[in-house]
C-alpha cells in the first residue's frame, strides 16, 4: 500500500496521544482489545480501520478526531483506486441528457450488478470492495432519476460469454442487462462475432450529450481515463460510434443473444 499522508498523520496523532497518556503499545492494545502489533501498524501509517478509529475516539475522548482522519484517509485511497480522469468524467456523467457507450471487454459500470462488480474488484481491492461496489451502485442512480439520460449501449458479444465470478453471478448479470434493455429510453445492442473487425476494437468509449447541445467523450487506456471536450476530437468518437452501430444486431436480436448466453450458464 503506497503512502497516504492522511494515514501517516493518523499514526503520528495516535503515537502522540499514547505517549502523552504514558501508555505502552501493549497497554493501549489491551485497553482496545487488539494486539500490540496492530497498534504499531497504525502508528507507522501502514494501515487503519474504521472500527479502530472509533475505538480510539472513545478511549481518548477525542470527539470524533480519529474518525474524521479515517474518513480523509478513505477519500484519498478511493481516488487512487479510480483511473486518473474518471472523477472528472463521473461529474459530467451526472449532468448528461444522453449517453452513447461501447464496451468491448466488460459490462459497462452503469449496468453492472453488485455481484458482478464485486467479482471484478475482489482480486485487487481486498477489504475495500464493499465500499467501492456501493459507490458504483450509487453511480447508477442517474438511470432511475426523474428525466434520466437517454442511453444507447453497444457491447461486444464476447462480454456475454466471459464469465466473471461464478456462472450464477454471470447469469444474474445477464438477466439484469436484459431487464435494462426493456426500460424506456435505454437501447442495448450486441456487436456479434460475425462483425469481424469493427471501430469498437480500438477501445471502450462513452459519448455524453448535454442540454446545451455540447458533447464530451471519455475513454480509458492502460488504466488512464481521458475526458475529451474539444469538439473536433469528440466528433471523431461520434464517427466511430456511428460506424460500429451499423454492424450491431437489432434490439430484438440483441435480446435473443443475451437470452441464449444465459441459457448456456
Amino acid at each position: 500500500m503506497g503512502e497516504n499522508r492522511a494515514r501517516v498523520f493518523f499514526g503520528t496523532e495516535l503515537r502522540r496521544m499514547r505517549e502523552e497518556a504514558k501508555l505502552t503499545g501493549k497497554e493501549l492494545a489491551d485497553a482496545l482489545g487488539c494486539t500490540p502489533q496492530w497498534i504499531s501498524t497504525m502508528e507507522s501509517g501502514r494501515k487503519v480501520s474504521e472500527q479502530s478509529a472509533l475505538d480510539l475516539d472513545t478511549y481518548f475522548r477525542t470527539n470524533g478526531h480519529f474518525h474524521r482522519i479515517w474518513k480523509l484517509i478513505n477519500d484519498v485511497e478511493l481516488q487512487t483506486t479510480l483511473p486518473p480522469g474518471f472523477t472528472e468524467y463521473a461529474e459530467q456523467e451526472t449532468k448528461a441528457t444522453s449517453l452513447r457507450a461501447f464496451s468491448g471487454l466488460l459490462i459497462n459500470g452503469l449496468f453492472q450488478t453488485e455481484d458482478y462488480a464485486a467479482s471484478l474488484m475482489a482480486t485487487i481491492l481486498g477489504d475495500r470492495v464493499p465500499e467501492l461496489v456501493a459507490k458504483r451502485m450509487d453511480r447508477q442512480a442517474i438511470l432511475h432519476r426523474d428525466n434520466p439520460p437517454l442511453v444507447w449501449l453497444t457491447i461486444d458479444e464476447a462480454i456475454l460469454h466471459r464469465i466473471i465470478g461464478t456462472p450464477a453471478v454471470m447469469r444474474g448479470q445477464l438477466e439484469a442487462l436484459l431487464h435494462a434493455s426493456e426500460r424506456p429510453g435505454t437501447i442495448i445492442e450486441v456487436m456479434p462475432f460475425s462483425a469481424g473487425y469493427h471501430a469498437g476494437l480500438g477501445g471502450d468509449f462513452t459519448i455524453l450529450g448535454f442540454s446545451d447541445g455540447s458533447s464530451a467523450a471519455y475513454t480509458e487506456s492502460a488504466g488512464i481515463g481521458t475526458l475529451i471536450q474539444k469538439p473536433d476530437m469528440v466528433a471523431d468518437f461520434v464517427v466511430r460510434w456511428d460506424s460500429l452501430r451499423g454492424y450491431a444486431l437489432s434490439i430484438e436480436e440483441s435480446r435473443a443473444a443475451i437470452r441464449t448466453a444465459m441459457e448456456r450458464l
